[in-house]
């Protein structure tokens, strides 16, 4: 199913035959560097396990771009531990968490990853109501935090040892995307281009 398109650049929601893609992409040692790291590669069994559990209440999806598949990108309401751990236990308002890659390293410095982040803010602010909007990307992961503060995300807090990547706990940033604070700019966007359904 579709969630939004924007012109070439759409997202749908994961189906069974993509678990190829996802063991493709995460079996990719230059995507994996940032995404799940080098020591953990992707087999079925490890998508399976890690994109189709049932359990797991995130909507996940297969980024499109020109109608292609490059790469994945889920979203859910964050928990009460994250809550409490993230500083929001006092906030009612909607918290939504979100994570992505893009699996094709040749799609990679394009601006499609900007796009893709503006859009999926919108998509879940218009569509879930989501008052904010949270990552914790790695903090060595200097490139990705410029694309997602260029998007309107703002660094909250630093999450020490937070992610166990390639044999080590990394730092984390809590970034966050606050809808009243960037209603102002949103109100200037032009919606006329994505189409929900």
């Amino acid at each position: 199913m579709i969630l939004f398109q924007n012109q070439e650049l759409s997202i749908r929601t994961l189906e069974p035959n993509d678990a190829v893609l996802l063991e493709k992409w995460l079996s990719n040692p230059v995507v994996l560097e940032y995404y799940e790291g080098r020591d953990r590669p992707h087999d079925q069994a490890l998508v399976q396990q890690h994109f189709y559990d049932e359990a797991d209440t995130a909507t996940r999806c297969v980024i499109l771009y020109e109608s292609a598949a490059i790469g994945y990108i889920q979203f859910y309401e964050i928990d009460e531990e994250e809550k409490e751990e993230y500083g929001y236990v006092e906030f009612s308002g909607n918290i939504l968490g979100m994570d992505q890659f893009i699996g094709e390293p040749t799609y990679w410095n394009r601006g499609i990853g900007s796009r893709l982040i503006k859009d999926m803010v919108q998509y879940l602010i218009d569509q879930h109501r989501a008052a904010r909007i949270v990552m914790d990307p790695q903090a060595w992961n200097e490139r990705a935090i410029k694309v997602y503060e260029k998007c309107g995300f703002v660094k909250k807090k630093l999450l020490p040892k937070h992610e166990l990547h390639e044999g080590e706990y990394r730092d984390c940033w809590l970034i966050e995307y606050d809808r009243d604070r960037d209603r102002d700019r949103d109100r200037d966007r032009d919606k006329g281009l994505l189409q929900f359904r």
